[in-house]
């Protein structure tokens, strides 16, 4: 068997059922060669995302042709949100983890076919029908979006070849979700490496001659790309179905899958999918209400959001990174019903993710011009644009935490795999402030007010979720102590404002953009360290103990009246 088909679960059937099995279980070694592997795909995808950037700013700047590809940019962005990540994720990881668990024999079909079988041509037709509405309503949405867009004829096209990621990115997400289940880990992380590169690729080579068109072109085939990465290990896995254990590991045999039984009646449910779903579509939401709002604005404001956005995005993915690695911690104890460790858990999560989140704050507010000038000042993109975007990442960054605590809470809420609409309350009213706020700011202080707005929007959502956590008042099964959490976030941020002022202060003083970064960045770290050890000296021991408690790779599952399932997951 190869290792990565090996399975990290355990199921216990009713009594009288049978007896239960376990599946082969992987090495630590394994485990850690796996997440090494897969942590150095993700920061290569994250390193050509940025070069990505870098490309599309000195090509084409920061200008009315810029704006009008992002704007059908709108379509991946939504895509991957729904399709390759939260969405399809939260739904069908856990439908092929079952189906694997349930196992087939001589008498009875292999259920992950019979899943793919039942799933994969529905999914198909709705998906072409969804990439065939987005291609023939290009205008419309175009106008939508971005009414009052100079260019909107170069948006249609684009967003005409953008269309395809509806259907793309949905085969790359459901393959990606099937090979997790089947612990394979390499190609679902290798997606974003193809993606990129394909992009640079086309503006590279057909910049000349199709203009910002060119990205387009290369947004259609990386997706093409993320699907044929992924192809032939999904086909593999298909095609060998279920395997006997490896020698030395024996496995006891199960009854048969039966659809009528009513402890295996739970497939994919609608509710589930429809929370997920719509919690996904709100959070992006805020990106389709700050390019609604920015076409108003002179060229190349939607371009000075987006940069500004995708270099924030930085200290926020790394900040979660800690939260995938312990997501699999936190629903292992809620099905052992120990939700009490499981609150603590995220409680951990939050104070650790947001001094990651904060310090990185600290460190784009005190150089941003200094960080924008070394990756994107070339070409077409200006020393203006530089300014401009600065002034926009500032004002964005006093939203990351926000963010990062959206992103740990809406973990802790979904990790039940249980239908809860608190979560979209939280996050539409958030929406709804960034709408209102950035309706009132935009015409005032530009694209930084639009910036302004999402801050707030998102800080809404981040404590309607935290109040929610709180005592499970938002029908969340972790309770997260939100007072005692506050307590060392005040801590964080005192300590951010410290070394701010520190960074912004040896900033100016040092020589070129690389120094200024480097210093400054060091200034900051140093200052963050010393200020938060001396308001909250217990606040670094709590993050070296929350880096080092990893998830083990299993955990054993009592026997209870219904079938109760265990996953471990290497990142």
């Amino acid at each position: 068997m190869s290792p990565h088909r090996t399975e990290v679960t355990e199921v216990t059937c009713p009594a009288g059922a049978g007896t239960p099995r376990s599946a082969a279980v992987p090495s630590r070694r394994f485990l850690l060669r796996a997440t090494l592997v897969t942590a150095a795909l993700t920061v290569a995808g994250a390193l050509l995302g940025l070069a990505r950037d870098r490309t599309l700013a000195r090509l084409f700047g920061a200008g009315p042709d810029t704006d009008a590809f992002l704007v059908a940019w709108t379509v991946p962005e939504v895509a991957a949100t729904l399709l390759v990540e939260d969405g399809m994720a939260f739904v069908l990881v856990p439908a092929f983890s079952r189906a694997l668990a349930r196992g087939g024999t001589a008498t009875a079909p292999d259920p992950v076919r019979a899943l793919v079988a039942a799933s994969l041509p529905r999914l198909l037709l709705v998906l072409g029908a969804a990439a065939a509405l987005t291609a023939a309503g290009a205008p419309l949405l175009v106008g939508l979006l971005a009414p009052g867009l100079p260019e909107s004829g170069a948006a249609v096209d684009c967003m005409r070849l953008t269309a395809t990621c509806a259907l793309s990115f949905g085969l790359a997400g459901y393959a990606s979700a099937a090979l997790r289940a089947h612990r394979s880990f390499v190609p679902p992380a290798a997606i974003y490496v193809a993606y990129n590169l394909a992009i640079i690729a086309a503006m590279t080579a057909l910049g000349g001659r199709l203009g910002v068109r060119a990205a387009a072109v290369g947004v259609a085939a990386g997706g093409c790309l993320m699907v044929a990465v992924q192809a032939p290990a999904l086909w593999r896995r298909l095609r060998r179905g279920d395997q006997p254990a490896r020698p030395g590991r024996s496995a006891q045999p199960v009854q048969p899958w039966q659809p009528g039984r009513p402890h295996e009646r739970r497939g994919i449910e609608s509710a589930l999918v429809a929370t997920v779903v719509l919690f996904a579509l709100c959070r992006q939401s805020q990106v389709l209400i700050e390019r609604y709002l920015a076409a108003s604005l002179p060229p190349g404001a939607i371009s000075h959001l987006n940069y500004a956005q995708k270099v924030a995005q930085l200290p926020m993915a790394l900040s979660l990174m800690l939260c995938a690695v312990t997501f699999p911690v936190v629903a292992r104890a809620l099905a052992e019903g120990d939700a009490e460790q499981a609150g603590r858990r995220a409680e951990r999560d939050l104070t650790v993710a947001s001094g990651v989140v904060l310090s990185g704050t600290a460190a784009l507010v005190a150089c941003a011009p200094a960080v924008l000038e070394v990756l994107f000042q070339n070409g077409a993109y200006t020393v203006r644009d530089t300014a401009a975007t600065a002034a926009v990442l500032r004002v964005y960054a006093l939203g990351l935490l926000g963010q990062t605590v959206v992103g740990v809470l809406a973990r802790a809420y979904f990790s039940a795999a249980r239908r809860t609409w608190y979560p979209l309350g939280a996050m539409a009213a958030g929406a709804v402030s960034t709408a209102v706020v950035g309706a009132w700011a935009a015409g005032t202080w530009g694209a930084a007010g639009i910036a302004a707005a999402n801050a707030v929007g998102i800080s809404v959502t981040a404590l309607l979720l935290l109040h929610g956590a709180n005592g499970r008042r938002g029908g969340a099964l972790v309770s997260v102590r939100a007072s005692r959490v506050l307590r060392v976030i005040a801590a964080q941020v005192a300590a951010a404002v410290s070394a701010c002022g520190a960074g912004l202060a040896v900033a100016r003083r040092a020589d070129g953009a690389v120094a200024s970064v480097l210093v400054s960045g060091t200034a900051v770290g140093i200052v963050f360290v010393l200020v938060l050890g001396a308001l909250h000296p217990g606040a670094r021991a709590t993050a070296l103990r929350a880096v080092r408690r990893a998830p083990p790779p299993v955990a054993a599952v009592s026997a209870s009246p219904a079938p109760t399932r265990k996953r471990s997951h290497a990142p």
